[in-house]
């Protein structure tokens, strides 16, 4: 018979579903490019930050961008080295497929190449997760660690439970099983992401790590609770919190972008009404499609017209006042 992993589907996990649900729905509907490439990066950023942060790296989101962008960064070797090998690890985000065990082991070898020796394979001793001094969880023995590692990502490519959900699960039996030697946390919130992404794409690009973060202490009491109950479900609702509350950021980020598009594009309108769609996106670094969506919307609600063609042509702004 297959494994199973133990967890209760609560009614608070029901209704946090719906509400995530709806948000995403929200989202995805109302915008062709999730998010603006500009908060593509800066989210990304983010999440390898915070990821590496819960880990104990001290890093600033500065240096962590300074480093994305080939700059030089005063730290500690080893910290400087993490925050390179996971952003070559996310690099990698949209082509692994969350199922296979081989695609597991190429992103744990790029995240602790040079941390630590046995990078991109199991663990071959024993390990246990401590707090201070205090032994809070013995995992598996390493002989089983393959055999358990084959059973997850069996269970979570074929079970029909909601992806927010069997992501979940993956992610706190990824933490009991503590596969690896070291970087399992960080892996383990990467595989979520990666296996949420196949729900919907805007996974990839949303930092729930910088809610974990926030929440570092309730994040491994809910792991410790789901240890002794024997059963996810706590770990569960505290995950389904922190996307909820991601998304509802995201939702309020998109916004603002939003609002500061529009007011560019009218401003450059009233500088130059035969301004170009190309010097918009200039003007906004946005795509020539999410200008154009900008124009429309602009148009619809009454703030702009458009007199002559494409070729010759010119704006109108009707509206004075800022949309």
């Amino acid at each position: 018979m297959s494994y199973v992993p133990p967890f209760t589907i609560t009614d608070e996990i029901t209704s946090l579903i719906a509400d995530i649900a709806e948000k995403v729905g929200h989202l995805t509907a109302t915008a062709e490019q999730l998010p603006a490439p500009h908060l593509r990066k800066e989210n990304r950023i983010k999440t390898i930050q915070s990821s590496l942060a819960i880990e104990n790296n001290s890093l600033s989101i500065d240096q962590v961008t300074a480093i994305l962008e080939g700059k030089r960064v005063l730290g500690s070797p080893n910290e400087i080295q993490e925050v390179k090998n996971a952003i070559d690890a996310y690099e990698l985000l949209l082509e692994l497929n969350p199922y296979k065990e081989k695609d597991l082991l190429k992103a744990h070898k790029l995240m602790m190449t040079d941390l630590v020796k046995e990078n991109g394979c199991y663990r071959q001793g024993s390990v246990g997760v401590f707090d201070g001094q205090k032994c809070v969880h013995m995992a598996p023995p390493a002989q089983r660690v393959p055999l358990l590692m084959a059973d997850l990502l069996d269970w979570v490519k074929k079970t029909k439970v909601h992806p927010l959900v069997s992501s979940c699960v993956f992610h706190y039996e990824f933490e009991f099983i503590h596969p690896f030697a070291d970087g399992n946390g960080r892996m383990g919130r990467m595989w979520q992401t990666l296996l949420l992404m196949q729900w919907n794409p805007i996974f990839a690009w949303i930092p729930v790590e910088t809610i974990v973060k926030e929440h570092q202490q309730d994040y491994y009491a809910a792991i410790a609770q789901s240890d002794s109950e024997a059963n996810s479900s706590v770990f569960i609702t505290f995950m389904l919190n922190c996307l909820k509350q991601a998304l509802q950021e995201m939702q309020e980020s998109n916004q603002k972008s939003n609002q500061k598009s529009n007011q560019k594009i009218l401003a450059a309108m009233r500088r130059n009404p035969s301004v170009t769609i190309r010097e918009l996106q200039d003007e906004t670094g946005l795509s020539e499609s999410g200008v154009k969506k900008v124009i429309r919307q602009l148009r619809a609600n009454g703030f702009i017209q458009r007199i002559g063609g494409a070729k010759g042509g010119h704006w109108e702004i009707i509206k004075e006042d800022e949309a």
